[in-house]
Order: structure tokens, then sequence, then C-alpha cells
């Protein structure tokens, strides 16, 4: 039986999402590992504490948190869908080496270019990517 007073289970409710233990799982997950998952990521951390989860759980689950505003798509590289529970505007940098993303803080609204004119911007996004530091001090050893 889900614990009403759980913050997470509140969070579905406030965004009516039923809270199902998955979805909370997910939702929590997200949350505490603010790593930018991918669905494969979020569902080998979460298989071993619920053995009934499938992909196809964590994929819809993702869609609906979608579609209630809860998370958004980071798509850093073409071939790789990545979720970001942080929904205020900032920006992204990948790690090449490694492969980890960084969040930073960025006023996207700033950018504006006279090029654009006339256009409707649905989305704006800044990546950057190189080496972090962790990585660029593994390499100079």
């Amino acid at each position: 039986m889900m614990q009403r007073n759980n913050p997470f289970v509140q969070e579905l409710l406030k965004r009516n999402i039923t809270p199902s233990h998955q979805r909370v799982m997910i939702l929590q997950y997200l949350v505490e590992n603010r790593c930018h998952p991918t669905v494969e990521q979020i569902f080998s951390a979460l298989r071993s504490s619920i053995p009934t989860l499938s992909k196809a759980t964590v994929y819809n689950t993702l869609n609906i948190f979608l579609e209630a505003h809860l998370v958004r798509i980071l798509s850093v590289e073409e071939n790789e869908t990545r979720y970001d529970i942080v929904m205020e505007n900032h920006g992204h940098f990948k790690c090449s080496s490694c492969g980890s993303i960084y969040n930073f803080a960025v006023n996207i609204d700033q950018f504006v270019t006279e090029e654009l004119r006339g256009f409707q911007i649905a989305e704006k996004n800044v990546y950057f990517h190189g080496i972090c530091p962790n990585c660029i001090v593994k390499i100079e050893k």
C-alpha cells in the first residue's frame, strides 16, 4: 500500500498521476540520481528491487512523466535519449571521455538572434562537449 505522506507519492498525486509502486520508484530514482539516465540505466538500477519491472513499464512511466511535465528528454547525442528531472532551464556538458553529463546554470532566454526573427521557437538547449576535470586528471597522470 502506498504511503500517502511519501513525497514522491504526493508529487505524482499533485500531477494527477496514479502512484503505482513502479512509478514511485522510478520518480525516486530520477530525483536521487540526477545523472540524466537512459531507460536502460533506470531499468538496470531498479530491476533488483522490483523484479516484475519491465523496460516497457519504464518507457510508459517516463512518457506519463513527460506529459505531466515532470521530466524532459535530453538528447545530447542523436542516438541516445536521456531523461532530466530538472525542469528549470539550464545547460548540459557531456564528457567525451567518461560520458557523464553535468548541469550548469545559463540564462537560455538571453540567447536571441536576429536571424530567427519571426520564427516560433519551441525549445532552447545549450550543450557543450569536452572533457570533465576528473578525466583531465586521469589523462595527465
